[in-house]
């Protein structure tokens, strides 16, 4: 196990040496820089392929049915066979790449936790090549955002980074895919500020220009250009001030039958999901198939999108052509769309607009014959794209860059404005919205998941007086510093600047290594600590401590100390924060529910809490719980916690609650016998330290009694998972038990029908709970172990105490201060013999087992203090030695002011 941890330590810290490497080697920026390089490279590839593929496929495909087999039958079949490979790959290997994409890349800037990885960009790679090169009605250059997102957030996890740095690297990706598809890299930085960025506080242009730019010139030099031939149709454009109105006339109708588009992808992709239940290979099959019949009865021009786009801005058009152009790609791509096909919407939009603006220039030149139909036809592309997808300015510029002519810009302008506006009127979202919320997820624009953690810095929260170590300090003095402060760690600092911190894991690292007391300090430190900088967000900070597994931070200007902050300082704030706001920022944890619960008098002056798991030592348990609530005059509160799995809600899983009656009602038989009112209740719950937690909070307890197993085996816990959230955050005092082999022997007894009540004192001395060892350490805990043996020792028919304190050999003379006043406050509490003996010994478990096995101790009562715990750190986990070196009960205090 060590071993094995060892591997586990040494793989971590290569992971963090090579982050701080990389670092210092590049910089910052030029890390920056060459990601940006290196994303865009990739984007641009995958952005050729993905070009070169469809091409290939939809060549074969329209040579085939122009010259080898029929088109009525080869179309269709290909649509078929195509859609059926293309949703079994979808289906099987990633089914976030369903669609165009884009959305979901628009959520995972939002914070949303949504895959993007190498996997997700190979399956939409080949699944958009199957779908478009099988004849569906959609476009390429929409699942290129997609790839080129997932491609940035696997490159992103080669080197790891802060959240808001990933969110970064995404959104160069997204830009560098967009800007490779059309070969445009402004409208590609655009698309991403403009629509898929709800926040760009914290955006930073610079990278996402140099991914694009070097995806859209990879792009250029290999794939060429978009197969859109309008050099003479660009020297056909001309724009005059008259026509302005016809311009305004045909935003209008693109913003309408844009809204139209949209609604009904919506309306049918839910008929498909939710009334049809289809599979998703069946679903791209049929619409493939119904796109290869349509297609075939029309024009050769009509089966592919580039010969389309020409034809549509060619002299030859006539309105008839193009009426018939644009109702058919209208329908089809809605049915392809709403399928679940990988591919996209721009190139749609953008034959769709292209038809409308023709017809309107087709219209308006028989009537007055003022404008060129092509200029027309070029700004109904931006407009019917923007009302699509919302994104005006992003409109303008991808249309101005394909085509170069500054003549376009004001005719641009205004459609797409009027467009913009119109689709805003009828429709407040835009389709990637839309699908987004069908799919149940809602981006709000007011705020984004990690508000709070975005808008405070470290400074704000941080500690500025902080307790500090001198590089010059011996392991000695160091260990001292330890045992007088309640810190788990310190900065070291020489003439103002941070040179190191060190913490109880290198203390521990010291003990293994055999260091000597005089060892310099900064030979054991850890030196260049991960820091922080006044002005980085909590969301950075936390990123930081989570990624590295510290419980601390050193906040410094340059190498200037100028704070600390913790965990607790960030709870602190995000608390603070959220006190009198109405609505909870984040996802929570879903609370346990209640499915069973009895109430008796509620008549004691306190509440002891006794959760109940295991039914071979609930009865002692029990026993030992009522002794106590019968001395201290307690009522006791029996939980028991049934869990669920955390895809389920508490509130709404069936449970059988048969068994955990069964046992409660041994605790109500077991209060009765004592005298004292027993309340019970079950809780379904995910997590069961949540719901002690939140029992302790609802029914005011004041103690708890619970279990204790005696070992973990959890890294990096002291007494296990549930335990150690219990001792860190129950507001109460803590009892934990650990029962004893010679207990354990006599408890089945228990599984008998109560004793009468006459007969008590012969089933306490069944527990053999008689002879009770007490080290004293001086913490606050310690100090509570003593004030509650009184009823502890209620249980016991005939009760000895021995009061010990250990010390070190070397240490001389030691003050026994500790010992007299516990003496002294058991014999005015209680009647029973109690014996104090100081112990010098150079280890405080090997003390504590000689003395029990000794002087046969039945019970060793430990108070969690401090010291304890730092002695853990060093020594070992002393707890845990204990139960495993001496055959008797364990119990461990921990006081609820400690």
């Amino acid at each position: 196990m060590n071993y094995q941890n060892l591997i586990q330590n040494s793989k971590f810290k290569l992971k963090k040496y090579r982050k701080i490497l990389v670092s210092q080697i590049l910089g910052p920026k030029r890390l920056a820089i060459l990601e940006a390089c290196l994303i865009g490279l990739v984007s641009g590839l995958a952005g050729v392929l993905l070009k070169q593929g469809v091409g290939w496929l939809g060549g074969w495909r329209v040579y085939t049915a122009a010259h080898l087999i029929p088109a009525w039958f080869l179309l269709p079949s290909v649509g078929v066979v195509g859609g059926l490979l293309t949703g079994w790959l979808v289906e099987r290997l990633a089914p976030e790449t369903a669609g165009s994409g884009i959305p979901h890349v628009k959520a995972a800037l939002a914070g949303v936790s949504i895959s993007l990885d190498w996997r997700v960009a190979s399956v939409k790679l080949v699944g958009t090549i199957l779908a478009v090169g099988s004849g569906l009605t959609l476009g390429r250059q929409g699942p290129t955002v997609q790839i080129g997102a997932a491609l940035a957030a696997g490159i992103g996890r080669l080197i790891p980074t802060s959240p808001d740095y990933r969110r970064q690297l995404i959104a160069c990706g997204a830009a560098a895919g967009l800007a490779a598809g059309f070969n445009a890299p402004i409208a590609g930085v655009l698309f991403v500020v403009e629509e898929l960025l709800y926040d760009i506080s914290g955006f930073t242009l610079g990278p996402a220009i140099i991914a694009s730019f070097i995806g859209a010139v990879v792009s250029q030099l290999l794939g060429g250009d978009l197969n859109l031939d309008i050099t003479q149709s660009v020297s056909q454009t001309r724009f005059l001030a008259q026509e302005i109105p016809c311009y305004v006339v045909l935003g209008i109708l693109a913003g309408l039958l844009g809204s139209l588009f949209t609604k009904s992808i919506v309306a049918l992709l839910y008929f498909n999901r939710r009334v049809l239940r289809l599979s998703l290979p069946v679903r791209i099959a049929l619409a493939g198939l119904v796109c290869g019949l349509v297609v075939a009865m029309l024009p050769e021009a009509f089966r592919n999108n580039s010969g389309l786009r020409e034809f549509l801005l060619s002299k030859e058009a006539n309105l008839t052509n193009i009426s018939l152009a644009f109702v058919a790609h209208f329908v089809l791509t809605i049915i392809a769309a709403s399928s679940g096909a990988p591919g996209g919407l721009f190139a749609p939009s953008l034959v769709l607009g292209s038809a409308l603006g023709h017809i309107v220039g087709i219209l308006q030149w028989d009537w007055f014959g003022i404008g060129v139909p092509t200029t027309y036809a070029l700004a109904g592309m931006g407009a019917f794209f923007c009302a699509v997808c919302r994104a005006p300015i992003t409109a303008v510029v991808i249309v101005f860059e394909i085509t170069t002519d500054f003549k376009l810009v004001l005719p641009l302008m205004i459609g797409s404005i009027v467009a913009y506006l119109v689709a805003e009127k009828v429709e407040k979202e835009s389709l990637y919205d839309r699908l987004l919320e069908f799919n149940g997820i809602n981006l709000k624009k007011e705020k984004p998941a990690d508000g709070i953690l975005a808008e405070l810095s470290a400074s704000d929260v941080m500690q500025r007086r902080v307790e500090t170590l001198s590089s010059q300090m011996n392991l000695d003095e160091v260990m001292q510093a330890f045992s007088r402060s309640h810190h788990r760690g310190f900065p070291v600092v020489d003439n103002g600047k941070l040179v190191g911190i060190v913490t109880q894991t290198d203390l521990a690292n010291t003990g293994k290594r055999q260091l000597p007391g005089n060892t310099p300090l900064n030979e054991f430190m850890t030196p260049q600590p991960v820091t922080v900088r006044p002005v980085d967000t909590l969301s950075e900070v936390l990123y930081r401590l989570n990624r590295y597994n510290l419980s601390r931070l050193p906040v410094t200007e340059g190498r200037k100390l100028v704070g600390i902050i913790t965990r607790s300082d960030i709870i602190r704030a995000e608390s603070d924060k959220l006190t009198g706001e109405k609505a909870q920022v984040g996802p929570h944890p879903e609370p346990s529910y209640v499915v069973y619960q009895t109430r008796a008098p509620a008549t004691g002056k306190g509440r002891l809490l006794v959760p109940l798991a295991n039914p071979q030592t609930a009865p002692a348990l029990l026993r030992l719980a009522a002794a106590m609530a019968h001395e201290r005059n307690y009522e006791i509160e029996c939980l028991q916690v049934m869990l669920v799995s955390r895809h389920s809600s508490p509130a709404e899983t069936p449970v059988r609650t048969v068994k955990s009656r069964r046992m409660l009602r041994e605790a109500e038989r077991i209060g009765r016998d004592w005298d004292v009112p027993v309340h019970t209740q079950v809780r379904v719950a995910h997590d069961v330290a949540q719901a002690i937690l939140e029992t302790i909070k609802e029914r005011h307890i004041d103690l708890i009694l619970m279990g204790w197993k005696g070992n973990t085996s959890t890294p990096g816990r002291i007494f296990g998972d549930s335990v150690d959230t219990l001792i860190r955050q129950a507001a109460c005092d803590v009892v934990l038990v650990k029962w004893g082999e010679k207990s354990r022997r006599k408890l089945e007894i228990f599984n008998q029908p109560a004793i009468p009540h006459a007969t008590l004192s012969t089933q306490n001395s069944a527990l053999s709970l008689n002879r009770w060892l007490v080290p004293m350490a001086g913490g606050p805990n310690s100090q509570r172990a003593v004030q509650l043996l009184p009823a502890l020792v209620a249980i016991s028919a005939k009760p000895e105490i021995r009061l010990c304190q250990v010390c070190q050999s070397s240490a001389g003379k030691f003050d026994t201060t500790l010992l007299d006043n516990a003496s002294k406050f058991l014999d005015r509490q209680l009647n029973v013999p109690v014996i104090s003996m100081p112990v010098c010994a150079n280890s405080v478990s090997e003390a504590l087992i000689d003395l029990a096995h000794k002087d046969q101790c039945d019970v060793i009562v430990l108070g969690a203090s401090r010291e304890g715990l730092l002695q853990q750190v060093i020594k070992g986990n002393i707890p845990e030695a204990i139960t495993r070196g001496c055959d008797c009960t364990v119990m461990l205090v921990r006081g609820a002011s400690a």
